[in-house]
């Protein structure tokens, strides 16, 4: 199969978006309504989608203090979650969370970290940091941002 490529002086546009450093500029907090944005895809991440890479668990039911239940049925005991909720989040599963989502239903987050629960986390939201936060080119940026707070938040406790 073969991917038609966006181009810009002979380099595709993640190049010029990673070389000026506007994929990894923390402009998410300075947009009160960040702006759409189209989707980046030669096809590739389609691809590996429609082949079922990565592979996904369907979302769990009920979160309830560090307890979390799957659709299953099953139920863990949770340290700590950071949600991925990529292009169209959908959250109503937070709202059992008092103040964890302000009225129009977005979570309360600075840079991905609640404002309200410090064992919250997302990743994945449009703008949330950059303009690459909700890509798979920028999305690992913002996990690893998270992933050292959720560590130094349950190394305090």
């Amino acid at each position: 199969m073969k991917f038609a490529r966006q181009h810009l002086l002979g380099k595709d546009l993640h190049f010029w978006l990673t070389r000026t450093g506007l994929d990894a500029a923390p402009l998410g907090r300075l947009l009160k309504r960040p702006p759409a944005q189209p989707v980046l895809d030669d096809g590739r991440y389609r691809a590996a989608f429609t082949a079922g890479a990565p592979d996904r668990r369907p979302m769990f039911t009920c979160l309830d203090g560090d307890r979390i239940t799957w659709a299953d049925g099953e139920t863990q005991r949770l340290d700590a979650l950071i949600l991925a909720t990529g292009y169209r989040p959908h959250l109503p599963y937070l709202g059992g969370l008092d103040g964890a989502l302000d009225p129009t239903g977005h979570p309360r987050h600075c840079d991905g970290a609640s404002s309200v629960h410090p064992g919250l986390a997302l990743v994945g939201r449009e703008w949330q940091r950059s303009l690459s936060s909700n890509t798979l080119r920028g999305v690992g940026r913002d996990a690893a941002r998270a992933a050292r707070r959720m560590a130094a938040h349950l190394a305090r406790n």
